[in-house]
C-alpha cells in the first residue's frame, strides 16, 4: 500500500469516516428488529439511538472537511459507543432473558457498558475544541492521566464481565445491563469510584479552561465558544433531567419521556459542528436571545395562567371551565405584548447588534418624517445601512422621474 492509499484509507481518512458512518447507520436500523425480537418497545430506548445520529453525521462531516481534527473521530467514537450499547442491550435480553443462547452474548454484555466511556469522551471534545490542539503542556499531562484511567476502567470492565459470565452470575436489570456492573460491589465498585474521581474533575477542568478562553477571546473565536457553551448547557440540562426522571421503578411512559428529554443532548454535536465548520457562526447571538426570550415569556404566561385559574376557582369560586377559558384568553392576549417587551430587554443584553440596529433604524425613520432634502435623505440612508449592517459597499438607486428613464446610482 502506498502512502497515498494510507492517507485515503487510514483511520483518520475521510473515506474511513464515511465507512464508519455507514456502519453506524446499519447499527441504528438494527435497533428496530432487535427490540421487537426482545419483546420490548423500541420507543423506550429508541430515542437514545436517534440521539446518536447527529454525533455520527457531524463526525463524518468534520472528518471529511478537516481530516486532521481529532474531534471528528471523537464524535464517531461517541456514536459507536452509544449505538453498540443500545443494540447490545437488546441482544443480551434475547440471549440471557429469553434463553436463545446467541453467539457472542458475553461480548454483548461488555459492549452494553460502553455508554459510560462514550459519554466521558465529551470531556476530550471540550478540551480539544475547536481545532483539535492541546492548549498547553499541563493539558498534555491531564490528558494522559484521564486516558490512562479510561483504559484502566475498560480493562477492569472486561474482567468484571468475564468474572460474571464464568461464574454464571449473569442477571440483567431493568435497563438490560448486567447487575454485577450497574450495581457493582467490591473491587469493581472501587474502580468505578477511581474513574469518577478522575473523570469528573477532568471534565470540570476542561469546561473551566474554555470559560477562561472565552473571557480572553474576541471575534470569531468568541463566537465559536458561544456555540460550544450553548451546546454544553442544553446537553447537560437534558442529561440531568433525564437521569432524575428515570429509574428502575419508572413506568414505560416515564421512561419514554426521559429518553425524549435525553435526546436534547444532540445540541452538543450540532453546536460544535457549526462552530468548527464556521457555518452561520454569527447567528448564535440571535439564537440565544430568541431562546431566552421565549423561555421567559413562556414562564411568565404559565404563571399568569396558573394564578388566574387559582384566583378564579379558589377565591372567587368561579366554575372551573369558565376560569380555564378566561385564563387561556388572557394569556393569549398577553402573548405578543409580553413577547415584544421581553425580547427587547433580552436583545439589549444578549443580541446587542440587533438591538443597536433597531434603534438606529427607528431614529432614522423619525428623522425621515420631517426630511425634505433628497441629498440628506440619501446620506442618512447610507449612514444607517453602514451602522446597522456594516456592508462592504453601498449603492443607492434613485429614479430620475423621466418616462422610461433608467435609475441613477449615487
Amino acid at each position: 500500500m502506498t502512502d497515498g492509499d494510507g492517507r485515503r484509507f487510514g483511520l483518520a481518512s475521510p473515506r474511513m469516516a464515511l465507512a464508519l458512518g455507514a456502519v453506524f447507520a446499519v447499527l441504528a436500523v438494527a435497533l428496530v428488529p432487535l427490540s421487537l425480537i426482545a419483546g420490548q418497545d423500541p420507543l423506550v430506548n429508541g430515542s437514545e439511538a436517534i440521539g446518536t445520529i447527529p454525533f455520527a453525521v457531524v463526525g463524518v462531516v468534520i472528518a471529511r472537511r478537516q481530516p486532521r481534527n481529532p474531534i471528528g473521530r471523537l464524535f464517531l467514537g461517541i456514536a459507536g459507543c452509544l449505538l453498540l450499547s443500545v443494540d447490545s442491550g437488546f441482544y443480551s435480553v434475547i440471549s440471557y432473558r429469553l434463553g436463545h443462547h446467541l453467539p457472542l452474548a458475553a461480548v454483548a454484555l461488555f459492549l452494553y457498558e460502553l455508554w459510560g466511556p462514550g459519554l466521558l469522551l465529551f470531556a476530550l471534545v471540550i478540551l480539544l475544541f475547536p481545532d483539535g490542539r492541546l492548549p498547553s503542556r499541563s493539558s498534555r499531562w491531564a490528558l494522559r492521566v484521564f486516558v490512562a484511567a479510561l483504559v484502566g476502567f475498560t480493562v477492569a470492565l472486561t474482567a468484571a464481565v468475564a468474572q460474571a459470565v464464568s461464574g454464571h452470575h449473569v442477571r440483567l436489570d431493568a435497563y438490560d445491563g448486567l447487575v454485577a456492573i450497574d450495581h457493582a460491589s467490591g473491587w469493581f465498585a472501587a474502580t468505578q469510584t477511581v474513574l469518577s474521581l478522575i473523570g469528573v474533575p477532568f471534565l470540570v477542568w476542561c469546561v473551566a479552561r474554555q470559560v477562561l478562553a472565552w473571557r480572553r477571546a474576541a471575534g470569531e473565536r468568541r463566537q465559536q465558544l458561544k456555540w460550544l457553551a450553548s451546546g454544553v448547557t442544553v446537553a447537560t440540562v437534558s442529561l440531568v433531567i433525564s437521569l432524575l426522571t428515570s429509574g428502575e421503578d419508572a413506568s414505560p411512559v416515564e421512561r419514554v419521556l426521559a429518553n425524549v428529554i435525553w435526546a436534547g443532548i444532540i445540541a452538543l454535536p450540532v453546536c460544535i459542528g457549526v462552530a468548527i465548520l464556521r457555518y452561520r457562526l454569527y447567528e448564535i447571538d440571535r439564537i440565544i436571545s430568541r431562546t431566552l426570550g421565549y423561555a421567559i415569556v413562556t414562564g411568565l404566561l404559565v404563571g399568569v395562567y396558573a394564578g388566574l385559574v387559582l384566583l378564579a376557582t379558589q377565591v372567587l369560586t368561579v366554575k372551573s371551565p369558565v376560569a380555564v377559558a378566561v385564563a387561556t384568553l388572557v394569556a393569549a392576549a398577553l402573548f405578543n405584548p409580553v413577547r415584544r417587551r421581553v425580547q427587547r430587554i433580552v436583545d439589549r443584553r444578549f443580541n446587542r447588534a440587533r438591538y443597536d440596529a433597531e434603534r438606529t433604524v427607528d431614529a432614522f425613520a423619525t428623522d425621515l418624517q420631517g426630511a425634505v432634502d433628497l441629498d440628506s435623505v440619501q446620506d442618512g440612508l447610507v449612514d444607517v445601512v453602514h451602522r446597522a449592517l456594516e456592508p462592504a459597499h453601498v449603492s443607492v438607486w434613485v429614479w430620475d422621474g423621466g418616462a422610461g428613464g433608467p435609475p441613477v446610482a449615487l
